[in-house]
């Protein structure tokens, strides 16, 4: 696949088929990956690759611990609620996803199924949890580093036929995630990405988010107009 394909393609899959994804492709996938680019060449990053059981006792912690309202607990900032055109580009994108999936505003129980969908991770064949190094958690490098190697994998997995979502539902819990993934105390959990073979017949896999246009966000100094 071209790289420009990869990029103006590529969107987050929410629903999966259940076939499992064979380790070979996964460990060709990461090959790639650990190409991306970090801080003074740190690579603070570690992928903890979970499928089978291990990864059925995560959903199934995730989604006990979340219905019984027990606070979340993800050991990464997750800053203030967004607001203004932040919070209108998140309303926007879950309007297109309950307009595919047909979940009605008022439907309050298609819409607590929905989000517990993310608690799952999407019912994914493998989960992808980033964590970095602890020692380097009271700076932004690291988190920027694990920003761009996230970048990396979806893309490098979309290359391959294969779809994600980077979700932070699925770290919500993260002692449930640290037990079951047997992630040391001595990462930091980050962020979790589904990856599975995308079911294209599942609505919600045909939203593609919409873009701000480049106007908006770039500004060019210097240069001949």
């Amino acid at each position: 696949m071209e790289f420009d394909d990869v990029i103006l393609n590529r969107r987050s899959i929410r629903g999966y088929l259940p076939d499992p994804v064979p380790r070979a492709l996964l460990e060709e996938i990461l090959d790639l990956v650990m190409r991306a680019p970090s801080s003074y060449n740190s690579q603070p990053w570690h992928f903890h690759i979970i499928t089978g059981e291990p990864l059925s006792r995560i959903r199934l912690g995730n989604v006990e611990r979340m219905v019984a309202g027990v606070p979340e607990s993800r050991e990464f900032r997750a800053g203030s609620p967004y607001a203004g055109r932040h919070r209108e580009r998140q309303v926007t994108v879950a309007k297109q996803l309950f307009s595919a999936m047909g979940i009605a505003r008022e439907d309050k129980a298609a819409r607590e199924d929905w989000m517990l969908r993310g608690f799952r991770q999407f019912d994914a064949p493998v989960c992808v949890i980033i964590t970095f190094d602890r020692e380097l958690a009271d700076g932004d490098d690291a988190i920027f580093d694990c920003g761009a190697v996230a970048n990396a994998l979806v893309n490098a997995a979309w290359s391959r036929g294969l779809g994600t979502v980077i979700n932070s539902q699925g770290i919500m819990q993260s002692p449930v995630v640290r037990e079951h993934a047997s992630i040391p105390d001595d990462q930091v959990i980050m962020k979790s990405i589904a990856l599975g073979w995308p079911d294209h017949a599942f609505p919600a896999n045909t939203v593609i988010s919409e873009r701000k246009p480049m106007a908006e966000a770039v500004t060019f100094t210097g240069f001949d107009s």
